[in-house]
């Protein structure tokens, strides 16, 4: 775990989500919980890129942070391949919102391909999932209010502008989503499932 320095060292911003970046203390403070009466130290880092701020807290004053709020995104391992690395290098192109809609929409392609949707547009085969309850009806209305058509931007005209920076992180919020009810929530039920059938220890 990265420790409450001068700098927060992680891998990439939980904001722009840039390669190493260079995070800088601007504020801290210390604050006691009442019962159990347990001291927490502060600390608020900006990001020099983005700006965007980040906090975390450690039981000592410079110690391993024990928690970081905004937490770092990343991709859940249970998300096969080729959707896997289209959904990281969307978040990897946060910075680029037309960059990360394609992605996104790429991310979202390939995981309804490997559920075997694969005819249509992108939009149809997400109404085909919610109608054959593959996911909720609720994610097929979500996927009309954000930006999926991955040839918008690359045929962009006066009735297509680009995409906003808010256009790109909801098509990752989106895609973010759908990987964890296709993939991430059945991975853990089974799992569960398999726990709940195993004999209990003996006594």
């Amino acid at each position: 775990m990265p420790q409450l320095l001068s700098q927060l060292i992680l891998d990439r911003c939980p904001h722009c989500n840039i390669d190493q970046p260079t995070l800088n203390f601007r504020a801290g403070f210390a604050s006691t919980a009442i019962s159990p009466p347990i001291e927490r130290h502060w600390r608020i880092y900006a990001c020099s890129r983005c700006g965007g701020a980040v906090t975390a807290w450690s039981f000592t004053e410079s110690g391993d942070a024990i928690e970081i709020f905004p937490n770092p995104q990343g991709v859940p391992d249970q998300v096969p391949d080729p959707a896997k690395s289209y959904l990281r290098q969307a978040l990897d192109s946060r910075h680029s919102p037309a960059g990360a809609v394609m992605l996104a929409a790429s991310a979202i392609d390939a995981m309804l391909k490997a559920k075997s949707f694969k005819e249509g547009s992108l939009y149809s085969r997400i109404e085909r999932a919610a109608a054959d309850h593959l996911v909720t009806a609720e994610m097929g209305r979500w996927a009309h209010n954000v930006r999926l058509d991955a040839n918008d931007p690359r045929h962009a005209d006066e009735a297509s502008p680009l995409p906003s920076p808010q256009d790109g992180q909801r098509s990752i919020d989106f895609a973010l989503a759908l990987a964890e009810f296709l993939f991430v929530l059945p991975s853990t039920v089974n799992r569960g499932i398999a726990n709940s059938e195993q004999p209990n220890d003996a006594a």
